[in-house]
């Protein structure tokens, strides 16, 4: 059974209370102001375009028909007219870097709009189960012990994991099937906090000269140092997370209602909750295995998009996939230009969407006067 876009505010303010009515009342200002099938396109055109783009913008500047030589030339066989240089940069430095930058902002959206789904509120975020701290803790973890770059994206992704794991054993534990949502929320936290302060003693017994710099800079996030390699690394993971979450996606309008009434409707809510859950921590421990802690982007994007296709997920998480490619695409462009030396993305994206987030507190309270 699908539930509507009427429907969906209604049902995550009931189910709620006063976070679920600033999601129902978010979405239901955007519901229907744009149809889906204009909204995708329109996104998936600014995508494509901003893709393109991308390989033009930087330090060291391409013509537009010099990237279409360049990648031509790879694709189709022939020689190149352009300097070894700017072949070099596209197809070497660009390439994977503006692939990397909309695959993992489509992940972190994505997830983001699944666990907002999944515990009814608008301030969830990806890092919500520990996710994030649990991946960090490996990366520097790995870095102190001055592992290869493989070793550390791996460090990152495998405690990422074993962070949501141990959320979730302590949920089972715990909640014994009763209020299993607030007890994950709450053993989430309490890992989140955990590998968080193992993050800030590898920061304390690091070498201040070497490895603290080096660990610093990585949490901070960014795509500098990303190749060919990190974008296959990327493929597998975050298919096995997007897939699953396309095909179940209608379900979470129906886990609105909350689990008693979607297990009444037939769906078996613990699997259901499960598998989401996997293929969310999924797409944010591989987004941060490769380019660090970005924030933000899984809380803001999904709220953009209800702005524009509604609530219902059905519509919801293929705009959030796009839209977030489109940010991450954006950010990054302007962290690689806007001066001389790099920014990481983790300011960028906290200087973007801190703003856009008193907006919507503003927003809610102009609609809730």
């Amino acid at each position: 059974m699908k539930c509507n876009k009427q429907n969906a505010p209604s049902l995550a303010s009931g189910a709620t209370g006063g976070s679920g009515a600033t999601l129902g009342a978010v979405a239901s200002r955007g519901a229907g102001k744009v149809g889906m099938h204009t909204a995708v396109i329109i996104a998936a055109v600014v995508l494509v375009v901003l893709f393109f783009a991308s390989f033009m913008i930087g330090q060291y500047p391409i013509s537009p028909s010099g990237v279409l030589d360049i990648l031509g030339a790879k694709i189709f066989g022939y020689e190149s007219a352009e300097p070894a240089m700017a072949q070099t940069i596209v197809w070497k430095v660009r390439l994977p870097r503006v692939v990397a930058a909309v695959l993992i902002g489509a992940a972190l959206a994505v997830a983001g709009a699944v666990y907002q789904g999944l515990f009814k509120n608008p301030m969830v975020s990806p890092d919500i189960l520990g996710a994030s701290s649990g991946a960090g803790f490996g990366a520097a973890l790995a870095l102190l012990f001055s592992l290869p770059y493989a070793m550390v994206q791996g460090s990152a992704f495998v405690f990422g994991i074993l962070a949501v794991a141990i959320a979730y054993l302590i949920c089972t534990r715990v909640s014994r099937g009763k209020d299993a949502v607030l007890m994950l929320i709450l053993a989430g936290m309490v890992v989140s906090t955990l590998f968080s302060s193992f993050i800030t003693l590898i920061k304390y017994v690091a070498d201040p000269e070497s490895k603290l710099p080096e660990i610093t800079y990585w949490l901070m996030g960014g795509l500098a140092t990303v190749n060919q390699r990190d974008v296959l690394f990327l493929i597998v993971p975050l298919l096995l997370g997007v897939v699953p979450t396309f095909i179940l996606r209608w379900r979470l309008n129906v886990m609105v209602f909350g689990d008693e009434e979607a297990a009444s409707l037939g769906l078996n809510v613990k699997r259901i909750r499960g598998i989401l859950i996997v293929c969310a921590t999924l797409l944010t421990a591989t987004a941060v295995a490769v380019a660090g802690m970005i924030g933000w982007i899984g809380l803001i994007i999904p709220h953009m998009c209800r702005f524009i296709v509604g609530p219902n997920y059905k519509d919801l998480v293929p705009m959030s996939l796009l839209t977030g490619g489109v940010f991450l695409l954006v950010v990054d462009c302007l962290a690689r230009t806007l001066f001389t030396t790099e920014i990481p993305l983790g300011i960028l994206t906290s200087l973007i969407g801190a703003p856009f987030f008193v907006y919507l507190l503003f927003k809610r309270k102009k609609e809730s006067a």
